[in-house]
């Protein structure tokens, strides 16, 4: 059996996952990358993207969580995720999210001078991840 470390997922609203995993793959912001038990310590943000645990062992992905941004902590021990929400792929909603992305492009193609852009396209960013990471 491989070596095993505490995985913590959580979001403002709720601690999404805690439990002891093999491998996680994280969306980090110099790039996706791996965690295993006794990993370099690091802090990272996570970039909008898809949170792969693997629980049993390195190569069987038990479960895939999307992440729209947030921090990262990683030590040998430990890999705790605070996201700025997070939910399972499974409960994506295409539809929705391809909604939100036409809503979203709208407001861009109408919005004023004044108008804070780099907001907009920050949430367009997000959602386009999400409807990836349901595909």
């Amino acid at each position: 059996m491989p070596h095993r470390f505490k995985l913590e997922l959580a979001s403002p609203e709720k601690l999404i996952l805690n439990k002891a995993v093999a491998m996680v793959t994280v969306p980090g912001g110099q790039g996706r990358y791996g965690v295993l038990a006794n990993h370099a310590p690091m802090i990272t943000t996570l970039l909008p993207g898809v949170v792969d645990v693997y629980e049993q062992d390195e190569t069987t992905l038990s479960e895939r969580v999307f992440v729209s941004g947030g921090f990262a902590e990683v030590t040998g021990a430990r890999c705790t995720l605070l996201a700025d929400e997070a939910l399972p792929v499974s409960k994506i909603d295409r539809v929705a999210v391809q909604e939100e992305i036409k809503s979203i492009t709208d407001e861009l193609d109408n919005a004023g001078e004044t108008t804070p852009r780099e907001a907009l396209e920050a949430r367009l960013a997000i959602a386009r991840a999400k409807l990836r990471a349901a595909a």
